[in-house]
């Protein structure tokens, strides 16, 4: 059986989603579980950014990658969708992610130009120079060997600093390794394993329990993971655990 949102309170809920690579697995997922935006959705020419559902008291809003967990940490939107990556990055006390949803597989890695002296390198020195989007995880990856890290922070084409001499290494996300070959890159060390959680407004799920709760439900039946057991009902962690728990299918 379906598990259907509880009683209506104020607003309609609001589930911020990530644009770009991952979107379309995005989608398939809500599809199942029974959300369908509006046509302006899907309509390349639309410059609408919040969007309504077949679902009445349910909206869409359509946002950069690292922006989606921000509304959700402020409570513009009770839940989203974002990497680990991004949790990672910013570790927002006021985000909770229950599930992993088994969708936008990647990975955080670090990478090097093939001439560099590469992982031996990094390993000797006590300084680096790296370009990223992932400050805050590339300083804590290298402090943690030993090395301080300093982070030229880019938004996108991180890939083209070193050939342009910013650097000689970056971090940040491989899906293929293609586009790291295309610059004459090599992945030298894999930081972390990425995939796409829901994350949810801590202070939305104590203030509307049911419908929040009653999503998470739909989002947990749409991966296969069915509802928890009423012996082990899963628990909300603490702020000072940052992200929270996420479950998967085993």
């Amino acid at each position: 059986m379906t598990a259907e949102p509880g009683p209506i309170h104020g607003d309609p809920l609001i589930i911020a989603l990530p644009n770009g690579r991952i979107l379309g697995e995005v989608m398939a997922l809500l599809c199942r579980i029974g959300i369908e935006p509006e046509p302006a959705f899907d309509d390349p020419a639309s410059r609408q950014l919040r969007f309504t559902t077949s679902e009445p008291r349910l909206d869409l809003i359509r946002v950069r990658s690292f922006d989606a967990a921000t509304f959700v940490a402020f409570g513009a939107a009770q839940l989203g969708i974002a990497g680990n990556d991004v949790l990672m990055e910013f570790d927002y006390s006021e985000i909770y992610a229950p599930l992993d949803l088994d969708v936008g597989h990647c990975r955080l890695a670090v990478a090097a130009t093939a001439d560099a002296l590469g992982q031996a390198d990094v390993g000797r020195s006590s300084h680096v120079r790296v370009a990223t989007k992932y400050p805050e995880v590339t300083r804590r990856h290298f402090a943690a060997r030993g090395i301080q890290a300093e982070c030229i922070k880019l938004n996108g084409a991180v890939e083209l600093a070193p050939r342009l001499g910013l650097c000689h290494h970056i971090v940040d996300l491989v899906q293929t390794g293609a586009t790291l070959k295309a610059n004459g890159l090599v992945e030298i060390e894999r930081i972390a394993e990425v995939s796409s959680r829901l994350i949810v407004n801590r202070p939305a799920l104590k203030t509307r329990p049911e419908e929040v709760g009653g999503w998470i439900e739909r989002f947990r039946e749409g991966i296969g993971l069915g509802r928890p057991s009423p012996t082990q009902p899963p628990a909300i962690p603490s702020p000072a655990s940052g992200g929270g728990s996420v479950r998967r299918g085993g």
